[in-house]
């Protein structure tokens, strides 16, 4: 029987190397304790859902970052967490009504593999950052345009105004909004491309175009791997990434295996063919990490998995 004392603090995050090996080799002894795991870990987390004042914390810290921007500046800590460890990002932001600095200045943030962000930019508007995402905005915008620019995957809420639209640029399209709430999904380098609408509305445009395709709330846009098309939003669970979840409704297993890729930026060889013809669905924290997600799904399939940290591989036979 394992000490569920030391089960919390793995759950947490916080144990030594040492416990985390004790820990996943327990794991690894039984799929029966995989249960007990599992259970342990749901009853933690509706108690840690339940819980208040779990909002990123805000701070006024004076910051270094150049002549241009001697001054104090907001700066918000997200608690976020990768694989087997609890980490902080802090990333800074210009508070609302403070003196312009004297030229735009390009900002560019990076949330690295399995952790996430909240970042709030000078007009107000709140971005949600997802796993392996980059982001790069000015450090004041113009009376004509708020342009941004996305690799990776964000949630906007966007401050309202009807004379200086939005637009988000991501490597094939772009999308333009005055405000409204919606989510793009735009990973450098890849077929996928998806604009979801949650409220307001907005266009997607091919990147430097001059009209595109507008969608209404509930709706989104995909690329289907040959054109763009128009869909009901299906899935409102896939927006709990912002909250650290990774959510997978009736997934087929490769588009699954494609997310993981991005999220915890690996890669993932898919060797037994059985598992092609898979659906996953399931709700996994981020910090967890992938081990995790794949241990659980080795509850209801027949597989394996070996991992190469040296080649940032995961062979799954």
């Amino acid at each position: 029987m394992m000490d569920k004392t030391l089960l919390l603090r793995y759950i947490e995050g916080e144990v030594s190397d040492q416990d985390k090996a004790t820990v996943v080799n327990w794991l690894d002894a039984d799929p029966e304790n995989m249960k007990e795991y599992l259970s342990l870990r749901k009853l933690h987390d509706l108690t840690l859902w339940q819980e208040s004042g779990r909002a990123p914390l805000l701070a006024n810290v004076p910051v270094k970052s150049g002549p241009r921007f001697g001054r104090s500046i907001l700066i918000s800590t997200t608690k976020v967490a990768a694989i087997f460890m609890l980490a902080l990002l802090v990333y800074k932001f210009l508070l609302p009504g403070s003196p312009a600095p004297e030229s735009v200045a390009l900002q560019t943030l990076h949330v690295p593999a399995g952790q996430r962000a909240l970042i709030t930019l000078v007009d107000g508007t709140k971005v949600w950052l997802n796993a392996n995402t980059t982001f790069t905005f000015p450090n004041q915008f113009s009376d004509q345009k708020r342009e941004v620019r996305l690799q990776g995957e964000g949630y906007f809420d966007v401050t309202k105004d009807k004379t200086n639209p939005f637009l988000v640029k991501t490597e094939n399209y772009d999308v333009k909004v005055w405000g409204t709430e919606f989510n793009v999904m735009a990973y450098p380098g890849n077929d996928l491309f998806e604009t979801s609408l949650l409220e307001g509305s907005v266009e997607v445009m091919k990147s430097g175009g001059a009209q595109g395709a507008f969608i209404q709330p509930n709706e989104r846009l995909f690329w289907d791997g040959k054109s763009l098309k128009k869909a009901p939003i299906i899935h409102f669970n896939h927006f709990l990434w912002k909250e650290g979840i990774i959510s997978f409704d009736n997934e087929k297993f490769p588009d699954l295996v494609k997310k993981l890729e991005l999220y915890f930026d690996l890669r993932i060889e898919v060797r037994n063919e059985k598992l092609l013809k898979y659906r996953c669905t399931g709700k996994f924290r981020t910090k967890d990490g992938v081990e995790h997600i794949l241990k659980v799904l080795q509850l209801s399939n027949d597989f394996t998995f070996k991992m190469d940290d040296k080649q940032n591989l995961i062979v799954i036979e």
